[in-house]
């Protein structure tokens, strides 16, 4: 069994040597997991499920991309030869490392990497799926502005990805996965919940605080949007 991980500042990611299960939603077995409570819990179950994985290589990429970020983690693994964690990347916003690899694209290597992502996210997505998608999160909030239901859609249900959208529940279009989906998205980019959670305030704390934004945001969705009253 490998040991705790080491304590450092900022969020921690670990991946695992053997099979693990989020304690959480019990999904698994994980490729990415964070330790809360001394539980494994998934990105998804930890609010990290948005991030993208940057493998270690590329000093400048990696500096550029965490400081675009306004949520990271580093993302370690254990040596059981060298008897200590390694680091292996970190995971950053996707729009930061975009961000990046722009300022970084007079490096070849750079180029080539963003055109391989580029390609892996067309072949990756759904359109059918990504549409029907957006379209039942109109129908539960038909107050939310289409491309802001056009954007949690295309977010979540990305092929390979591990989120909402792609679950079980998320492809048969439930309720409870697309609105779990619409309050992630409402979470991370209309209250100040990943400032909280970077700044060290715990998980369930942070929740707390901005659930009265999200429930303000969900109540106000819940109703026609002027342009559907109009319609």
């Amino acid at each position: 069994m490998a040991p705790t991980p080491p304590v450092r500042t900022g969020l921690l990611a670990i991946q695992p040597l053997k099979r693990r299960h989020c304690a959480e939603c019990r999904g698994g077995p994980l490729s990415l997991l964070v330790i809360e409570e001394a539980e494994p819990r998934c990105l998804d179950c930890a609010d990290l499920g948005q991030l993208v994985f940057l493998a270690r290589g590329d000093t400048a990429l990696t500096r550029r991309a965490r400081e675009g970020s306004g949520l990271s983690a580093v993302v370690v693994r254990f040596n059981r030869r060298q008897g200590r964690y390694e680091r292996q990347g970190v995971l950053v916003e996707e729009a930061a490392l975009a961000r990046a690899e722009e300022r970084c694209l007079a490096d070849a290597e750079a180029r080539g990497r963003r055109r391989a992502r580029d390609a892996a996210r067309r072949a990756a997505q759904d359109v059918d799926f990504t549409a029907a998608f957006a379209d039942e999160i109109r129908r539960l909030f038909p107050g939310c502005p289409k491309e802001r239901a056009r954007a949690i859609s295309a977010h979540a249900s990305v092929r390979g990805s591990g989120r909402v959208g792609r679950s079980a529940a998320g492809r048969a279009l439930s309720a409870a996965a697309v609105t779990g989906a619409v309050i992630a998205a409402v979470r991370h980019t209309d209250t100040p919940y990943d400032r909280l959670l970077m700044s060290g305030v715990p998980r369930g704390e942070a929740r707390r605080r901005i659930a009265p934004a999200v429930e303000a945001t969900l109540r106000a969705w819940q109703s026609p949007g002027r342009e559907d009253v109009v319609a």
